[in-house]
């Protein structure tokens, strides 16, 4: 049994040429794809760096905002302070001139007190002098009226005979 094989008349140079051509074009193939998928990955990369990139200055102007805020908070805190140091000065200021003042109060009305005692004795003895004057001329007053009315009426006898 003999079976006839084809024979191949080509040389070992167009084999390799071929292969070389072959190889050349699925290389550029590769070559194209990889570039496109390389453009892609870039793109991609450069639109998410550029969200990142937006997201960051959003957080800088967040925390600038936040240390302006913090300053605004610290400058009010201080003057906050100063301001209790001033009422605690004015405070004690006040204390000291209120307890002056009532010492000098208490001094001036305990003796004006005793000012008014001696003026309500003083009156004490006047009015009593004046209450036996107006008793004593009301019942001067109530006897002449009776007098004259019991002489009005004839009560007593007029001395004719």
């Amino acid at each position: 049994m003999t079976t006839n094989l084809p024979i191949l008349t080509y040389t070992l140079e167009e084999i390799l040429s071929r292969l070389d051509q072959k190889i050349e074009k699925q290389f550029t193939e590769v070559n194209q794809k990889m570039e496109k998928q390389f453009t892609e990955v870039n793109q991609k990369m450069d639109r998410q760096f550029a969200e990142v990139n937006q997201k960051f200055t959003e957080v800088n102007q967040k925390f600038t905002e936040v240390n302006q805020k913090l300053e605004t908070i610290d400058s009010r805190l201080n003057k906050l302070e100063i301001g209790q140091a001033e009422l605690s000065g004015e405070i004690k200021t006040l204390d000291g001139k209120l307890s002056g003042e009532i010492k000098t109060l208490e001094e001036k009305l305990s003796g004006e007190i005793k000012t008014l005692e001696e003026k309500v004795i003083g009156i004490d003895k006047r009015l009593d002098n004046q209450e036996f004057i107006n008793r004593g001329v009301l019942v001067a007053v109530i006897i002449a009226l009776i007098s004259g009315v019991v002489k009005l009426f004839g009560f007593f006898p007029t001395g004719k005979i």
